[in-house]
């Protein structure tokens, strides 16, 4: 419904105090694999939105060069899809959206598939990535120690039928520049992980 894929059947979602109704370039969706567009190159996918805005050449290079830098793209750039690892796909998937400059990101599970080393290195990658873009991104997932890690707010929901079962702002969220690394570190971070996990489990 947020994306506009959906049309709510009671109430409604706004962007920005504006009416959101159907999909549009101010969502942008991140999805449990990539799906990136495997004949072309990582630059290529990610000035695909930029030549539908009909971006101009100049100002679209230098969008790709900005996103290539801030996903760490720049070597691999002309290389592609089949040519990467999961989490670099990953990674130009996130740079492709970006590009975009969507208002709301929606995040569907996108680190899922990835192997565990892997996954905390998107964590902090992708934590970067908010500090210096600010967007608001809404992330997905159904592991409570990755809600921890990265929600400033979060939101538990319950099945059949779905609906809002939590609502509450992150008890370990700190500003600053605090890595995934730390905030596991935080004394609290295990108390609170079992806490949510018997919330959920009491459905």
């Amino acid at each position: 419904m947020i994306a506009g894929f959906q049309v709510p059947d009671s109430g409604k979602v706004n962007i920005d105090g504006i009416r959101h109704a159907k999909p549009g370039p101010d969502v942008g969706v991140v999805f449990q694999q990539p799906n990136l567009f495997p004949w072309l190159s990582i630059e290529n996918n990610i000035a695909f939105g930029l030549k539908m805005k009909k971006m101009d050449k100049k100002e679209r290079k230098q969008f790709i060069a900005h996103y290539l830098q801030l996903t760490g793209l720049e070597a691999p750039a002309k290389k592609l899809p089949y040519q990467l690892s999961g989490g670099m796909k990953q990674r130009a998937a996130i740079a492709r959206t970006l590009a975009a400059n969507p208002k709301v990101i929606l995040m569907d599970e996108p680190f899922s598939a990835l192997d565990a080393l892997t996954r905390a290195s998107m964590q902090n990658h992708l934590l970067q990535i908010w500090r210096k873009e600010k967007k608001c991104i809404l992330f997905i997932t159904h592991d409570v120690e990755e809600a921890l890690l990265l929600g400033t707010r979060i939101i538990v929901m319950k099945p059949n039928p779905g609906s809002l079962s939590a609502d509450f702002a992150n008890p370990l969220f700190r500003p600053g520049n605090r890595s995934i690394e730390e905030i596991k570190a935080d004394r609290d971070f295990h108390q609170w992980s079992a806490r949510l996990l018997a919330n959920i489990r009491s459905f």
